[in-house]
């Protein structure tokens, strides 16, 4: 078990940090991440199981292993409970480093995709 609590598909599951400096440590003390974010952006991991991310922070292993099924970013932030900002940075980090991909939706002349929102709709429905 890590730091921050306890496994999550081999890796280790972070929790409420008991002050912000974890969170602070984590992004290097950056609020922002690095590219456009949406909440609703899908993540997957583009590591493989074999892959040895040990000498990675442990919010980088986590999202890793969590993301091999595809994931939003909301929901990789609830799953892990890591607040959504630092998991917005992380995941920009890891996305410029080649571990994960990101897929932006596509908003049409700002009009949401119906079949986006009855995924939503579908995930809040399944939590």
């Amino acid at each position: 078990m890590g730091q921050w609590g306890q496994p999550y598909g081999g890796a280790p599951l972070p929790q409420e940090p008991s002050s912000p400096v974890r969170p602070y440590t984590v992004t290097g003390g950056r609020t922002a991440p690095r590219m456009r974010l949406a909440l609703e952006a899908l993540v997957s991991s583009a590591t493989s199981t074999h892959l040895d991310l040990s000498g990675r922070p442990p919010e980088y292993r986590a999202i890793s292993a969590l993301c091999r099924q595809v994931r939003s970013v909301a929901e990789v932030s609830a799953m892990l409970r890591i607040p959504l900002g630092v998991v917005r940075v992380v995941i920009a980090d890891m996305v410029a480093e080649g571990l994960v991909h990101v897929h932006q939706p596509q908003l049409d002349a700002g009009k949401p995709d119906l079949n986006l929102l009855e995924r939503v709709l579908s995930g809040l429905r399944r939590l």
